[in-house]
């Protein structure tokens, strides 16, 4: 395994070649990453799947393609070399510069799309990276490396732009963010704390919680669909993923037999739902054990009966305080189911949710009233509202809303994060501004001024 000290110097030399490319030259290359994994998502799916024993090989292999097409379609056409933009009426230049090398730490969760994500952001700023990926997604990691290097082969690239430590560690990860010039922390809390602890810029994600409310006026079959969906996606273990169903109480029996028809298995027994909750949650830590496993097997190690097509497991509570464990991040197909009254009742268990956690991620309404989804979004201490959508593949961009194509979403002062916003190119970039004299500058009055 070649030291961080020497993936750093190698990292420093490709980065200074790098530097000198034009913008027909990145664009090139980072097509050519986008193109590689969407070309090879199925063995890139197996490899990721096989070596972390998490999450769906199918939904993988639909990730893949998906990320690599939105990510190159939000990426192309933007404008990172040389001067980005002339504003006549201040007088400012603005230049596109690079910040050098940046180090990526990576999850186990998503071992392909976000070292795609934030290794194209990376290359778009004309800068080098190294990973540092989970110990238990190693292979997926260098598997990645070889088929964007393979795809590279024409474009006469510096050699060592990408690397990865490839015996990962603790203390390797910590002496790379030491080393680098920025970090991006995608992970744990621990490790984006870590980050934030080292001496370097950094940007990290916080946890994610994401309340889904149901309005009256909402199409009943196509929101619960979707947040089927969007729970059972990859196994649950994506933090965008849909963790707890806000419904009207009036509605409940209509929602739930929706559920069912949708094939969520409803634990409605109070023996049945605590055996899950205890087996799930050990010290109000979720158990690993657990971790992206299917619904159908979760029921199984707890002899639980279900329909052999179950793909949810949907927990209704009740609000009282024996239910505070079911208001936690759940990292499986297990979806929680809470009723209101009015709509500000909502809004209030929506919050309470969140400030037991996931404050500053993300929430979803289904809804066809303007008003109730501002209400929302003026309450709700998040930096995404989802609507009418599946949070789990929306929230991250998508070709049907505006929010920037990305793996790695901020959760701004609420969840710890500098940013409230979806990691993008932008934030892989230094900004020189010249400042010239506008054409016309007025200075007004003090009766302009003070009236």
């Amino acid at each position: 395994m070649p030291k961080i000290e020497e993936l750093i110097q190698n990292a420093r030399v490709a980065q200074r070649q790098w530097a000198r490319a034009d913008q027909p030259r990145v664009d090139a290359a980072v097509r050519a990453m986008a193109r590689a994994v969407f070309d090879a998502a199925e063995p890139l799916a197996r490899r990721a799947v096989d070596e972390t024993r998490m999450g769906v090989y199918e939904d993988k292999v639909r990730k893949n393609q998906g990320k690599a097409r939105i990510l190159w379609n939000s990426l192309r056409g933007k404008k990172t070399v040389g001067v980005l933009r002339r504003d006549e009426d201040t007088g400012i230049v603005e230049i596109a510069k690079p910040i050098g090398v940046v180090g990526a730490v990576t999850p186990c969760t998503n071992p392909i799309v976000t070292p795609l994500c934030n290794g194209m952001f990376a290359v778009k700023g004309r800068n080098a990276v190294i990973f540092a990926p989970h110990p238990r997604a190693v292979k997926s990691c260098g598997a990645f490396l070889d088929v964007v290097h393979a795809a590279w082969s024409n474009l006469d690239m510096p050699e060592h732009l990408l690397q990865y430590i490839d015996e990962p560690s603790i203390d390797a990860t910590k002496e790379l963010m030491r080393s680098v010039d920025l970090v991006v922390a995608t992970g744990g809390m621990g490790m984006v704390k870590s980050a934030y602890s080292s001496g370097k810029p950094a940007y990290g994600v916080g946890a994610g919680n994401v309340q889904c409310v149901v309005d009256r006026d909402a199409d009943i079959d196509q929101a619960v669909e979707m947040m089927i969906e969007g729970r059972r996606f990859d196994n649950g273990i994506i933090c965008s993923g849909e963790q707890a169903a806000v419904v009207p109480r009036e509605k409940v029996e209509q929602i739930t037999e929706a559920f069912r028809r949708h094939r969520a298995a409803v634990i409605d027994d109070p023996a049945a739902k605590q055996k899950l909750l205890d087996a799930l949650f050990v010290d109000g830590v979720m158990n690993r054990d657990f971790v992206g496993v299917t619904a159908k097997r979760i029921a199984e190690r707890l002899n639980l009966s279900v329909p052999a097509d179950t793909r949810v497991l949907m927990v209704p509570g009740d609000g009282a305080a024996r239910d505070a464990i079911l208001r936690k991040e759940k990292i499986c197909p297990v979806m929680a189911l809470f009723t209101y009254e009015t709509f500000d009742e909502a809004i209030d268990i929506v919050c309470t949710n969140l400030d037991m956690e996931g404050k500053g991620h993300s929430v979803s309404i289904h809804s066809h009233t303007p008003e109730n989804i501002e209400k929302l979004g003026l309450a709700a201490p998040v930096s995404r509202v989802i609507v009418n959508q599946s949070c789990s593949t929306s929230s991250g961009g998508s070709f049907y809303n505006g929010f920037a194509a990305t793996t790695t979403l901020g959760c701004g002062s609420w969840g710890n994060n500098i940013i409230s916003e979806n990691l993008d190119y932008k934030h892989l970039i230094n900004v020189t501004r010249i400042g010239l004299t506008p054409k016309n500058p007025h200075v007004p009055t003090d009766e302009e001024l003070w009236s």
